[in-house]
């Protein structure tokens, strides 16, 4: 039987509940910042006033686009976490990825930085095209992942350093592109890094 995203979202916030103080005080590595920067130059020329940050974790991300001008809403699956981005200033909602409670075309723009890697294959496709449906014509969505293998496990991932483990699915480059596509027009592909570490970096935009 395949793994669906309601099976996995239970671990994953308890994993995320247990683990968010220790994540708000670990710093960014510097290509990190420069993807982020990098996404924020491409909306300050794309006339974006609304930003939502899925996955947003402890809201650090979600921070830096707000001090630059954004009016940022943030939505993480993890209570303690967004009691994190709410402590920032950020406005937050516990939300998880098939329960985004939005009005379509909410957002000029959607930044989700690994966190799409926990949502299982066989419900991508549904959580994508929710994201699309949030964004203007024309928005642009930033997708981060780690990846390139292909990968997706029937349980959780053995060896991380999250309790409970976490379940992540990893897809190579093509297998990630064609998802993107069938929702989203690809702007920018590349990859940061290789071996297991390596990152796949798509800034999409929504069709007009």
């Amino acid at each position: 039987m395949s793994v669906r995203y309601d099976d996995v979202i239970g671990p994953l916030r308890t994993a995320y509940d247990g683990g968010a103080k220790r994540r708000d005080v670990s710093g960014k590595t510097p290509w990190k910042l420069a993807e982020r920067e990098a996404f924020l130059s491409r909306l300050q020329g794309d006339r974006c006033g609304r930003l939502l940050e899925v996955g947003a974790g402890t809201g650090q991300d979600s921070a830096y686009f707000q001090e630059n001008g954004l009016a940022v809403v943030a939505v993480d699956l993890s209570p303690a976490m967004v009691a994190l981005c709410r402590e920032k200033g950020i406005e937050a909602h516990v939300m998880d990825f098939l329960s985004l409670d939005f009005a379509p075309g909410s957002f000029d723009a959607v930044y989700a930085m690994n966190c799409l890697l926990h949502v299982p294959d066989s419900d991508l496709p549904v959580v994508m095209d929710a994201i699309c449906t949030l964004m203007r014509p024309g928005g642009l969505f930033f997708l981060g992942v780690y990846g390139g293998g292909d990968l997706e496990g029937e349980g959780p991932y053995e060896g991380d350093d999250h309790d409970p483990p976490r379940f992540f699915s990893f897809r190579g480059d093509a297998q990630l592109q064609e998802h993107a596509r069938r929702s989203f027009e690809i702007v920018d592909f590349h990859a940061v890094g290789s071996g297991r570490a390596r990152f796949q970096s798509l800034t999409l935009r929504r069709p007009e």
